[in-house]
C-alpha cells in the first residue's frame, strides 16, 4: 500500500498508517507523531503541529475519538472526530491522522513506533505517554492564552 491508497483527506486507520509508516522507514524519512482532542483547533494547536511537522520528515496526527474526548473533558466534543480529522488533515505539513479510539496514544505509538514524539510544553516528559517509546522528545512552547476551553467559555459568555 502506498499512500496514494489512503483515501484523499490524508485519514487513515491505524493499520493502513502503520503500513505507510513502514515505507517511509524504508526510504529513510523520519516520522513524528503528536496526539489530542483538536475539538477547536486554534493558534496553540498550529504552534504544535508546525513544531512537530519541523522536527522530522513526515508528521502522523492521533486525534482523540468523541467517546475519549468525553472521558478525558468531561464534555462531548463540539465537531466529531471524522469532522476534526478533516481539519488537521488539511493542515500543512500534516501527513496522516488516525483517530485514536483509546483515552491515550500509547498503543499507537507502540505500533507506529515513531522516531519523534511531540507534545506542548504544558506535559512534563512524566506526563507524556509513550516518551519511554522514542528516541527524540520535543516539547513546544505554548501560545499563551489559547485553549479550546477558553473558546468554550468565552463563547458561553
Amino acid at each position: 500500500m502506498t499512500q496514494r491508497s489512503l483515501p484523499k483527506a490524508g485519514i487513515a486507520t491505524l493499520e493502513q498508517a502503520c503500513i505507510v509508516r513502514e515505507q517511509w522507514r524504508i526510504e529513510g524519512l523520519s516520522v513524528g507523531f503528536t496526539n489530542g482532542c483538536f475539538d477547536l483547533v486554534h493558534p496553540g494547536h498550529i504552534a504544535v503541529l508546525r513544531g512537530a511537522a519541523a522536527a522530522c520528515d513526515r508528521l502522523v496526527v492521533g486525534v482523540n475519538s468523541d467517546v475519549s474526548v468525553h472521558h478525558l473533558k468531561k464534555r462531548y466534543p463540539i465537531q466529531i472526530a471524522h469532522s476534526r480529522a478533516i481539519v488537521l488533515s488539511a493542515i500543512e505539513g500534516v501527513d496522516l491522522v488516525v483517530i485514536l479510539h483509546e483515552d491515550t496514544p500509547l498503543d499507537m505509538i507502540r505500533e507506529l513506533q515513531p522516531d519523534v514524539l511531540v507534545k506542548g510544553e504544558d506535559y512534563t516528559p512524566a506526563e507524556i505517554v509513550g516518551a519511554a517509546l522514542v528516541e527524540h522528545l520535543l516539547r513546544v512552547p505554548l501560545v499563551a492564552g489559547q485553549s479550546t476551553t477558553e473558546l468554550i467559555r468565552r463563547a458561553r459568555a
